[in-house]
Protein backbone atom coordinates (compact mmCIF):
# COMPACT_ATOMS: atom_id res chain seq x y z
CA UNK A 1 0.00 0.00 0.00
CA UNK A 2 1.10 3.28 -0.86
CA UNK A 3 2.48 6.12 1.78
CA UNK A 4 -0.16 9.02 1.83
CA UNK A 5 2.12 11.48 0.81
CA UNK A 6 0.30 14.60 2.09
CA UNK A 7 0.00 13.69 5.75
CA UNK A 8 3.13 15.75 6.86
CA UNK A 9 4.94 16.15 3.31
CA UNK A 10 5.10 18.54 1.12
CA UNK A 11 5.98 16.41 -1.88
CA UNK A 12 7.91 13.19 -3.00
CA UNK A 13 11.66 14.70 -3.95
CA UNK A 14 14.28 12.33 -5.33
CA UNK A 15 18.31 13.24 -5.27
CA UNK A 16 20.81 11.55 -7.05
CA UNK A 17 23.95 11.25 -5.51
CA UNK A 18 21.75 11.88 -2.14
CA UNK A 19 24.28 10.30 0.28
CA UNK A 20 26.73 12.75 -0.01
CA UNK A 21 28.46 16.38 -0.05
CA UNK A 22 25.80 18.40 -1.65
CA UNK A 23 23.27 15.63 -2.25
CA UNK A 24 23.49 14.69 1.57
CA UNK A 25 23.06 18.46 2.57
CA UNK A 26 20.25 19.04 0.74
CA UNK A 27 18.63 15.96 1.52
CA UNK A 28 18.91 16.74 5.03
CA UNK A 29 17.08 20.56 4.72
CA UNK A 30 14.65 19.39 2.06
CA UNK A 31 13.31 16.54 4.67
CA UNK A 32 13.21 19.30 7.66
CA UNK A 33 11.07 21.66 5.92
CA UNK A 34 9.00 18.83 5.20
CA UNK A 35 9.51 17.03 1.92
CA UNK A 36 9.34 13.22 1.41
CA UNK A 37 12.94 12.80 0.56
CA UNK A 38 14.40 9.66 -1.25
CA UNK A 39 18.75 9.89 -1.42
CA UNK A 40 19.58 7.65 -4.06
CA UNK A 41 23.71 6.58 -3.74
CA UNK A 42 25.61 3.49 -4.20
CA UNK A 43 27.79 3.24 -1.14
CA UNK A 44 25.80 0.72 1.05
CA UNK A 45 27.87 2.39 4.20
CA UNK A 46 27.10 6.09 3.47
CA UNK A 47 23.47 4.90 2.62
CA UNK A 48 22.87 3.43 6.47
CA UNK A 49 24.81 6.43 8.05
CA UNK A 50 22.46 8.47 6.36
CA UNK A 51 19.30 6.34 7.19
CA UNK A 52 20.79 6.21 10.97
CA UNK A 53 21.03 10.00 11.09
CA UNK A 54 17.16 10.08 9.31
CA UNK A 55 16.37 8.36 12.06
CA UNK A 56 17.65 9.74 15.39
CA UNK A 57 15.87 13.14 13.99
CA UNK A 58 12.96 11.45 12.48
CA UNK A 59 13.19 12.94 9.25
CA UNK A 60 10.66 11.68 6.25
CA UNK A 61 14.18 11.10 4.57
CA UNK A 62 15.15 7.49 3.15
CA UNK A 63 18.32 6.67 1.61
CA UNK A 64 18.23 3.93 -1.21
CA UNK A 65 20.51 2.13 -3.66
CA UNK A 66 20.22 3.81 -6.70
CA UNK A 67 22.75 3.78 -9.82
CA UNK A 68 22.09 6.59 -12.28
CA UNK A 69 24.05 4.21 -14.88
CA UNK A 70 22.40 1.41 -14.36
CA UNK A 71 18.90 1.33 -16.08
CA UNK A 72 17.59 -1.65 -13.93
CA UNK A 73 18.85 0.28 -11.04
CA UNK A 74 16.91 3.22 -11.97
CA UNK A 75 13.84 1.60 -13.00
CA UNK A 76 13.81 -0.73 -9.87
CA UNK A 77 14.85 2.36 -7.60
CA UNK A 78 11.85 4.80 -9.29
CA UNK A 79 9.12 1.64 -9.67
CA UNK A 80 9.79 1.31 -5.47
CA UNK A 81 9.17 5.05 -5.04
CA UNK A 82 5.99 4.88 -7.27
CA UNK A 83 4.55 2.16 -5.20
CA UNK A 84 5.29 2.99 -2.25
CA UNK A 85 4.67 7.07 -1.90
CA UNK A 86 3.26 7.69 -5.76
CA UNK A 87 4.80 10.05 -8.24
CA UNK A 88 8.11 11.96 -8.11
CA UNK A 89 7.27 15.61 -7.53
CA UNK A 90 10.53 16.58 -7.98
CA UNK A 91 13.76 15.29 -9.31
CA UNK A 92 16.89 16.71 -8.08
CA UNK A 93 19.72 15.44 -10.65
CA UNK A 94 22.76 16.15 -8.30
CA UNK A 95 24.67 12.38 -9.36
CA UNK A 96 28.29 13.40 -10.79
CA UNK A 97 31.95 12.53 -11.00
CA UNK A 98 34.77 14.72 -12.35
CA UNK A 99 37.97 13.92 -14.19
CA UNK A 100 40.68 15.78 -14.84
CA UNK A 101 42.75 15.24 -17.60
CA UNK A 102 43.90 17.51 -21.29
CA UNK A 103 41.65 16.76 -23.70
CA UNK A 104 44.73 15.17 -25.85
CA UNK A 105 45.93 13.07 -23.33
CA UNK A 106 41.69 11.52 -21.39
CA UNK A 107 41.26 8.38 -22.99
CA UNK A 108 38.07 7.51 -24.51
CA UNK A 109 36.92 5.48 -22.02
CA UNK A 110 37.42 7.66 -19.36
CA UNK A 111 35.18 10.54 -21.31
CA UNK A 112 32.28 8.02 -21.67
CA UNK A 113 32.49 7.27 -18.19
CA UNK A 114 32.68 11.15 -17.61
CA UNK A 115 29.69 11.48 -19.54
CA UNK A 116 27.95 8.48 -18.37
CA UNK A 117 26.84 9.81 -15.12
CA UNK A 118 26.88 13.65 -15.98
CA UNK A 119 24.87 13.72 -18.86
CA UNK A 120 23.40 9.95 -19.57
CA UNK A 121 22.64 9.17 -15.94
CA UNK A 122 20.43 12.55 -15.47
CA UNK A 123 18.79 11.45 -18.89
CA UNK A 124 18.42 8.11 -17.74
CA UNK A 125 16.75 9.39 -14.73
CA UNK A 126 14.73 12.15 -16.02
CA UNK A 127 13.01 10.06 -19.00
CA UNK A 128 11.51 8.01 -16.20
CA UNK A 129 9.86 10.24 -14.22
CA UNK A 130 8.73 12.89 -17.02
CA UNK A 131 5.37 10.67 -18.35
CA UNK A 132 3.94 10.65 -14.78
CA UNK A 133 4.70 14.26 -14.72
CA UNK A 134 3.91 15.44 -17.72
CA UNK A 135 0.06 13.25 -17.27
CA UNK A 136 -0.56 15.27 -13.83
CA UNK A 137 0.84 18.72 -15.38
CA UNK A 138 3.42 18.78 -12.56
CA UNK A 139 6.80 18.74 -11.65
CA UNK A 140 10.00 20.19 -11.52
CA UNK A 141 13.49 19.25 -12.46
CA UNK A 142 16.76 20.14 -10.96
CA UNK A 143 20.10 20.12 -12.72
CA UNK A 144 23.05 20.05 -11.12
CA UNK A 145 25.30 22.46 -13.09
CA UNK A 146 28.73 24.03 -12.21
CA UNK A 147 30.33 27.39 -13.22
CA UNK A 148 32.22 24.69 -15.60
CA UNK A 149 29.07 24.63 -17.39
CA UNK A 150 29.68 27.86 -18.47
CA UNK A 151 33.54 28.03 -18.28
CA UNK A 152 36.34 25.36 -19.14
CA UNK A 153 39.45 25.38 -18.18
CA UNK A 154 43.02 23.21 -19.02
CA UNK A 155 42.26 19.82 -17.32
CA UNK A 156 38.81 20.28 -16.81
CA UNK A 157 38.02 19.97 -20.47
CA UNK A 158 35.85 16.20 -19.78
CA UNK A 159 34.09 17.53 -16.82
CA UNK A 160 32.98 21.06 -18.95
CA UNK A 161 31.92 19.36 -21.41
CA UNK A 162 29.80 17.16 -19.70
CA UNK A 163 27.88 20.11 -17.86
CA UNK A 164 28.47 22.25 -21.15
CA UNK A 165 26.12 19.68 -22.55
CA UNK A 166 23.86 19.20 -19.41
CA UNK A 167 23.01 22.84 -19.68
CA UNK A 168 21.91 22.74 -23.38
CA UNK A 169 19.64 19.63 -22.39
CA UNK A 170 18.04 21.76 -19.71
CA UNK A 171 17.60 24.66 -22.05
CA UNK A 172 15.58 22.52 -24.52
CA UNK A 173 13.99 20.69 -21.59
CA UNK A 174 12.99 24.05 -19.66
CA UNK A 175 10.92 25.16 -23.12
CA UNK A 176 9.79 21.63 -24.10
CA UNK A 177 8.01 21.12 -20.87
CA UNK A 178 6.55 24.40 -20.38
CA UNK A 179 3.24 23.38 -21.88
CA UNK A 180 3.05 20.62 -19.67
CA UNK A 181 3.54 22.92 -16.59
CA UNK A 182 7.48 21.49 -15.19
CA UNK A 183 9.60 23.59 -14.53
CA UNK A 184 13.59 22.56 -15.28
CA UNK A 185 16.21 24.50 -13.38
CA UNK A 186 20.46 24.78 -13.15
CA UNK A 187 22.30 25.30 -10.34
CA UNK A 188 25.74 26.42 -11.34
CA UNK A 189 28.20 26.06 -7.84
CA UNK A 190 31.64 26.95 -7.51
CA UNK A 191 34.11 25.30 -5.50
CA UNK A 192 32.58 23.97 -2.66
CA UNK A 193 34.80 21.23 -0.31
CA UNK A 194 33.23 17.44 -0.63
CA UNK A 195 34.08 14.10 -0.96
CA UNK A 196 33.53 15.08 -4.81
CA UNK A 197 36.77 16.01 -4.97
CA UNK A 198 38.53 13.13 -3.09
CA UNK A 199 36.70 11.21 -5.89
CA UNK A 200 38.20 13.41 -8.62
CA UNK A 201 41.41 12.72 -7.33
CA UNK A 202 41.10 9.03 -7.49
CA UNK A 203 39.57 9.26 -11.28
CA UNK A 204 42.17 11.09 -12.14
CA UNK A 205 45.28 9.60 -10.39
CA UNK A 206 46.82 8.57 -13.52
CA UNK A 207 46.76 11.13 -15.57
CA UNK A 208 48.02 13.41 -12.39
CA UNK A 209 50.98 10.51 -11.79
CA UNK A 210 51.80 10.74 -15.73
CA UNK A 211 51.96 15.02 -15.38
CA UNK A 212 55.76 15.15 -15.20
CA UNK A 213 56.24 13.12 -18.38
CA UNK A 214 53.25 15.17 -20.26
CA UNK A 215 53.98 17.97 -22.92
CA UNK A 216 51.26 19.60 -20.83
CA UNK A 217 53.66 19.35 -17.55
CA UNK A 218 53.77 22.88 -17.19
CA UNK A 219 50.49 23.47 -17.42
CA UNK A 220 49.58 20.95 -15.25
CA UNK A 221 51.08 22.82 -12.57
CA UNK A 222 50.10 26.22 -13.34
CA UNK A 223 46.12 24.55 -12.73
CA UNK A 224 47.11 22.95 -9.56
CA UNK A 225 48.44 26.27 -8.31
CA UNK A 226 45.58 28.32 -9.34
CA UNK A 227 43.18 25.35 -7.91
CA UNK A 228 45.02 25.05 -4.46
CA UNK A 229 44.72 29.15 -4.08
CA UNK A 230 41.08 28.48 -4.84
CA UNK A 231 40.33 25.63 -2.62
CA UNK A 232 42.10 27.08 0.64
CA UNK A 233 40.30 30.73 -0.63
CA UNK A 234 36.49 28.88 -0.16
CA UNK A 235 34.47 29.62 2.51
CA UNK A 236 31.45 28.10 1.34
CA UNK A 237 29.78 24.55 2.14
CA UNK A 238 27.33 22.35 1.20
CA UNK A 239 24.83 23.70 3.00
CA UNK A 240 24.92 26.39 1.33
CA UNK A 241 23.94 25.26 -1.78
CA UNK A 242 21.41 23.16 -0.23
CA UNK A 243 19.73 26.87 0.68
CA UNK A 244 19.86 27.56 -3.39
CA UNK A 245 18.02 24.00 -4.31
CA UNK A 246 15.34 24.81 -2.03
CA UNK A 247 14.63 28.47 -3.33
CA UNK A 248 14.97 26.79 -6.72
CA UNK A 249 12.47 24.35 -5.80
CA UNK A 250 9.93 26.83 -3.52
CA UNK A 251 10.45 30.28 -6.30
CA UNK A 252 6.97 30.77 -7.98
CA UNK A 253 8.23 30.78 -11.16
CA UNK A 254 11.20 29.57 -10.49
CA UNK A 255 14.35 31.12 -12.36
CA UNK A 256 16.22 29.40 -15.03
CA UNK A 257 19.59 29.32 -12.97
CA UNK A 258 20.74 29.73 -9.66
CA UNK A 259 24.61 30.75 -9.64
CA UNK A 260 26.28 29.41 -6.22
CA UNK A 261 29.40 31.03 -4.61
CA UNK A 262 30.63 34.65 -5.25
CA UNK A 263 33.18 33.10 -7.49
CA UNK A 264 30.88 31.12 -9.55
CA UNK A 265 28.59 34.30 -9.92
CA UNK A 266 31.79 36.42 -10.91
CA UNK A 267 33.11 33.86 -13.49
CA UNK A 268 29.44 33.67 -15.35
CA UNK A 269 29.41 37.58 -15.87
CA UNK A 270 32.86 37.39 -16.99
CA UNK A 271 31.73 35.14 -19.20
CA UNK A 272 28.40 36.99 -20.25
CA UNK A 273 29.91 40.47 -20.97
CA UNK A 274 34.11 40.05 -22.44
CA UNK A 275 35.02 38.49 -25.12
CA UNK A 276 36.49 35.52 -26.23
CA UNK A 277 39.51 37.69 -27.03
CA UNK A 278 39.50 39.39 -23.47
CA UNK A 279 38.41 36.28 -21.14
CA UNK A 280 41.34 34.12 -22.47
CA UNK A 281 43.42 36.99 -21.71
CA UNK A 282 42.46 37.07 -18.35
CA UNK A 283 42.26 33.15 -18.02
CA UNK A 284 45.96 32.90 -19.45
CA UNK A 285 47.01 35.24 -17.03
CA UNK A 286 45.84 33.87 -14.37
CA UNK A 287 47.31 30.15 -15.41
CA UNK A 288 50.27 32.25 -16.61
CA UNK A 289 50.32 30.38 -20.21
CA UNK A 290 52.18 33.29 -21.32
CA UNK A 291 55.01 31.87 -19.82
CA UNK A 292 54.97 28.39 -20.26
CA UNK A 293 54.48 29.77 -23.98
CA UNK A 294 57.62 31.17 -24.24
CA UNK A 295 59.32 28.72 -21.86
CA UNK A 296 58.58 26.62 -24.58
CA UNK A 297 59.35 28.77 -27.88
CA UNK A 298 62.97 28.79 -26.02
CA UNK A 299 63.33 25.18 -25.52
CA UNK A 300 62.13 24.68 -29.07
CA UNK A 301 65.08 27.25 -30.54
CA UNK A 302 67.57 25.75 -27.86
CA UNK A 303 66.82 22.17 -29.26
CA UNK A 304 66.40 23.36 -33.29
CA UNK A 305 69.92 25.36 -32.46
CA UNK A 306 71.51 21.65 -31.38
CA UNK A 307 70.02 19.78 -34.33
CA UNK A 308 72.37 22.50 -36.59
CA UNK A 309 75.52 21.73 -34.93
CA UNK A 310 75.52 18.54 -33.30
CA UNK A 311 78.39 17.39 -31.68
CA UNK A 312 81.45 15.06 -33.21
Amino acid sequence: MAENKSQGTRGVILITGGTDGLGRAAALLLSERGYRVFAGGRNAAKIESLNQLARERNLPLEAVEFDVCDDASVEKGVAEIERRTGPVDILVNNAGIAIAAMMEEITLDDLRKQFDTNLFGVMRVTRRVLPEMRRRRRGRIINMSSISGKVAIPTMGPYAASKHALEAVSDALRLELYPFDIQVVLIEPGYIPTNMNRTAAELSSAYANAAERSPYAAIYQGFMSTWNKTRKASKYKPEDCAAVVLRAIEDRPPRARYAVTRRAKMGILAKRFLTDRAFDRQMKKTLKLDEVRASMTKKTESDAAGNRNPRI
